[in-house]
């Protein structure tokens, strides 16, 4: 996708470390957004795998761009990724849907999964900074940024579980930036390993504001109209 305006577009935002408050003056500036595939490709015999329906590239940026089935599968599936653009504070680009969207974003939450995606993301980036602390020539601000996420991702977690707010913004980005640099000096992230403990247990003893399921059918009326409003009318058979 090579700008935002084209028609199939949904909703587009700047997400990643610049959204977090957590860029640096060498940081890349990420876009994500939903865009909808022609109903009429989604009806023959070979349609498109959904888990191939992203698009890359705006531009020069980094982005990535989902289709709205694939989107909100992922929502539904509390993926952090996924979700963190129904919660920006502004957007590049917003269509009517778009916004009937972002008023949506209660019903894609459950407890279990908001707990899971968020605490499984933030171990997953936690193993990657172990990692790069064990083989030589690993590169410190790769792992420092692999433990700024580590915190990030523990935090947002809790919030949306507590609060269902989801926060993009850290409030304290210095904090999270000295929380990196330990790292320099931890080769085994004891420090985030520690983190992530006290978080474990913060989960197990807090109560959640979230239901047990998801919201799926206003979810799926949203869908169903999307689709409508973009297939194609038949054309008129000559007589």
């Amino acid at each position: 996708m090579s700008d935002s305006s084209m028609t199939d577009l949904l909703l587009e935002g700047v997400v990643g470390s610049t959204a977090y408050g957590l860029n640096t003056p060498v940081s890349d500036l990420d876009y994500a957004g939903i865009y909808v595939q022609p109903t009429s490709a989604l009806l023959g015999l070979h349609p498109p795998a959904r888990e191939h329906a992203t698009r890359q590239g705006r531009g020069g940026a980094d982005a990535t761009y989902h289709e709205l089935g694939k989107a909100m599968g992922l929502m539904l599936k509390c993926n952090p990724t996924a979700s963190e653009i129904l919660w920006l504070d502004t957007y590049t680009a917003a269509t009517d849907f778009g916004h009937e969207l972002i008023g949506l974003r209660g019903c894609f939450l459950s407890a279990r999964l908001v707990r899971d995606s968020f605490f499984g993301y933030a171990t997953s980036q936690f193993h990657r900074l172990v990692d790069r602390g064990r083989f030589q020539g690993s590169l410190e601000t790769r792992r420092e940024k692999h433990a700024r996420h580590t915190m990030r991702l523990l935090w947002q977690g809790y919030e949306l579980y507590t609060t269902g707010v989801l926060p993009i913004r850290v409030p304290d980005p210095d904090r999270y930036f000295e929380f990196g640099r330990r790292i320099k000096e931890d080769p085994e992230a004891r420090t985030a390993r520690a983190l992530i403990a006290e978080y474990e247990t913060k989960f197990d003893t807090a109560r959640t504001v979230l239901p047990e399921q998801a919201d799926e059918a206003p979810l799926e009326d949203f869908l169903q109209r999307v689709r409508r409003a973009h297939l194609e009318p038949l054309p008129t058979p000559v007589r």
